[in-house]
């Protein structure tokens, strides 16, 4: 199930909710800071309620998601966090200011400052105390005990030196230094005003990023239709589209959404499906043809038959399996957390240890306390809580809308290490479906009488060759006319009557078996034909053969474009089929690929694949059918085509919505930038700690511009991210030769 996750405040809330529930028997669960959201995995004998109690009993809030805000709405965070804002910053500048610029300091000014730095420090900040508190009371630790008792240190030791100390006396002025400073009697309502301002600045800028890093998903949720027109009793009713069922008919005008998963019953159009699949061409459909929701009719008036409707549609499983991959981890994210649950601890131990040195040392107070606080502030593992799933939800959502989706992050570092690409031939690299690629006749004959002949007897019939062949005869005519006393002779061929003539379409044995004579021009047009990897039937009517018809399973048009992307990749692609060996290598040379694998069923597939493993090789498996299913789990990584079949899909790690073999070369390179991006993210925010911290603990950093430090850290990383969203899909181009020398 998944929940929706309340009061998290950094990456250390998320790995704390996380450790609670997977101490829970029979638990798995994976808390995700960037979408405050938990996918948990629980026995039967549990119940929701246990898992929501355990979260509530951390400290946190957790229920159902809500349903996914309009993308109008997403750009700005909630209101509450937006008014402590506006207060910290309207009263915490003017105590900045007169801190930082002594000319300022007017008598009595300390005084002013205790007045205006009151009201952040205890409302502004008081999400940060009331974190605080709850984990003191479940004995942890997190980013906002850093703060918290970084603000509530600063602000107590101001109170000390107003009304104990010197500080009070009317005329006091100090001067604002960048590094660790101030005597005993110092004020640091600058530092506890300063650090709240920039804390809620940066979480305020965060959350908008961080929904600007979602927007992808909702954008993906709200391109379905919000109402529909019904049929019923011939007549339109307009209605939710949470009252479709499945079997209605539905009307779609031109310009509208398709509202569901359906079949065509009447009409045609050209469907626009590029918001689902990132198709560019609208492809032509009619009577019969099945329909993506959410795609677009632009032209003709269709009647939809609905298959699909609600969570079951295409649409709304791609916008799940989009969900799944954000709420995942990779391995580099599970460091990430184990160093964020040690991280607090040791901060807190350092801060001690910073203080009591600087005080050994006889350095004096003031140096000491700013020091110590400064230690507290700028360790912020906020930054690393943040670098990978900000990433994977923006590299996942902007994969969606290009047509590839990932089933889970630790699918990013098997794109980094694949080196081969095995591609199925059927579907993957050519249509998958067969069409006529010519007809040649003899004694002057006319092509079109032979179409017309051919393709009225072959209506009658489901075989693909027949399916090819009729296609293109209505294509050319129409009409194919009437075919009577029509028979199939299985494995050979089919005859009828056609216009009061005897035809017969099929293999040579079929017509030497009814004594219909094939000249031998007819039967080396045929030998051609099959030698360059086609399929080729004879035509006969009246007793005598008088054409062979070529079919042909044609290679896609992006095929040998996606393969020279492919090598530029660093990739060697291998193409793996059960047809014989001349078709295999006609495809393979068509398509750009050299090393052809011919002959082999899908248990020798999988065979292929673990021999490819065992050269040392990482293997990526390119498929569509269900006899790629098992060579798609056996690949270091599985790529399925999304117009094949559900279990090819269910096999694979990533899907490739679209159908098209760029569509892999899109995914491969994104799932690399993504990678990328995780890194760089983590090298920033680990090396800024690292950095920060001595510099801290030497004394060089005024607390106030470590709090400004820390908030910038975690933005920069969530803006580092949200690059991915400007990533763009591989333009299908035809190799270039290399200029000679």
């Amino acid at each position: 199930m998944e929940l929706a996750i309340g009061g998290m405040t950094c990456g250390s809330c998320a790995a704390r909710i996380e450790r609670k529930l997977n101490r829970l028997d029979g638990v798995s669960a994976n808390v995700n800071y960037a979408t405050e959201k938990a996918l948990v995995r629980m026995p039967p004998t549990m119940t929701v309620d246990d898992v929501v109690s355990t979260i509530e009993a951390a400290g946190y809030t957790a229920a159902p998601p809500a349903p996914p805000e309009p993308e109008e709405n997403a750009s700005e965070p909630a209101d509450a966090p937006r008014r402590r804002l506006q207060l910290s910053v309207l009263l915490g500048t003017p105590v900045i200011l007169l801190a930082m610029v002594p000319v300022l300091q007017f008598p009595a000014w300390q005084w002013v400052s205790l007045a205006l730095a009151t009201p952040v420090v205890v409302w502004g900040s008081w999400p940060l105390h009331r974190a605080a508190w709850t984990n003191l009371r479940h004995a942890t630790a997190t980013m906002d005990t850093l703060v918290s008792m970084g603000v509530t240190a600063a602000y107590l030791w101001s109170l000390y030196a107003l009304f104990l100390g010197g500080a009070g006396v009317i005329g006091m002025r100090h001067e604002f230094t960048l590094f660790a400073g101030h005597d005993v009697d110092g004020i640091y309502f600058e530092v506890a005003t300063g650090v709240t301002l920039f804390i809620l600045a940066g979480r305020f800028f965060e959350a908008r990023s961080r929904r600007r890093a979602g927007a992808a998903l909702r954008a993906l949720l709200d391109l379905g239709a919000k109402s529909v027109a019904v049929l019923r009793d011939g007549r339109e009713e307009r209605v939710p589209i949470d009252r479709l069922r499945v079997g209605d008919l539905f009307v779609v005008r031109p310009g509208e959404k398709i509202a569901t998963d359906g079949v065509v019953v009447d009409g045609a159009s050209a469907v626009d499906l590029t918001l689902v699949t990132g198709e560019a061409v609208p492809v032509e459909v009619a009577a019969g043809a099945e329909v993506v929701g959410a795609t677009v009719s632009m032209s003709g008036r269709l009647v939809v038959r609905a298959t699909r409707v609600g969570a079951e549609t295409r649409l709304a499983r791609i916008a799940a399996m989009v969900e799944r991959a954000q709420s995942g981890k990779a391995d580099v994210q599970r460091l990430a957390d184990r160093v964020s649950a040690v991280f607090v601890p040791i901060v807190i131990a350092l801060s001690v240890a910073t203080l009591g040195f600087w005080l050994v040392s006889g350095a004096g107070s003031g140096v000491a306390f700013t020091a110590a606080v400064a230690v507290l502030i700028i360790a912020c593992p906020c930054a690393l809580g943040l670098a990978t799933p900000t990433a994977l939800l923006v590299g996942t959502g902007r994969g969606a809308q290009l047509g590839v989706l990932v089933k889970g992050p630790e699918m990013l570092e098997s794109t980094r290490r694949v080196d081969t690409v095995v591609l199925d031939k059927t579907g993957t690299v050519t249509t998958g479906k067969m069409t006529l690629a010519g007809i040649k006749t003899a004694d002057n004959v006319p092509p079109d009488l032979a179409l017309q002949l051919a393709g009225a007897l072959e209506s009658a019939s489901e075989h693909p060759i027949a399916v090819a062949v009729t296609d293109a005869a209505r294509r050319r005519f129409g009409d194919v006319g009437q075919v009577r006393e029509f028979r199939a002779v299985a494995g050979y061929g089919v005859l009828g009557r056609v216009d009061g003539h005897r035809v017969v379409v099929g293999r040579p044995e079929l017509l030497q078996r009814l004594s219909v004579r094939v000249p031998s021009t007819l039967i080396k047009v045929k030998q051609q034909a099959e030698r360059a990897g086609n399929t080729a039937v004879i035509l006969a009517w009246d007793g005598y053969a008088h054409a062979v018809l070529v079919v042909a399973d044609t290679v896609k048009p992006t095929s040998a474009p996606a393969v020279f992307q492919l090598r530029r990749l660093g990739l060697s692609p291998v193409l793996l089929t059960g047809d014989n060996e001349a078709v295999a290598q006609a495809i393979g040379k068509e398509a750009g690929i050299t090393e052809v694998i011919a002959g082999v069923t899908p248990e020798q597939k999988v065979e292929v694949i673990a021999d490819l493993k065992a050269q040392g090789r990482v293997v990526a498996m390119i498929g569509d059918g269900v006899n790629d299913a098992a060579a798609l789990a056996t690949a270091d990584l599985g790529v399925a085509i999304g117009t094949g079949t559900d279990a090819a899909i269910e096999a694979a790690d990533l899907t490739l919505v679209r159908g098209d073999l760029m569509a892999a070369v899109d995914a491969i390179r994104l799932s690399r930038r993504t990678l990328a991006t995780i890194k760089a993210n983590l090298f920033w925010a680990l090396a800024y700690n690292v950095a920060a911290l001595p510099l801290a603990a030497a004394g060089l950093l005024n607390p106030m511009i470590a709090g400004a430090a820390m908030a910038a850290s975690s933005c920069l990383v969530v803006s580092n991210s949200l690059r991915l969203a400007r990533f763009r899909g591989t333009a299908a181009q035809p190799p270039q030769l290399e200029p000679r020398a």
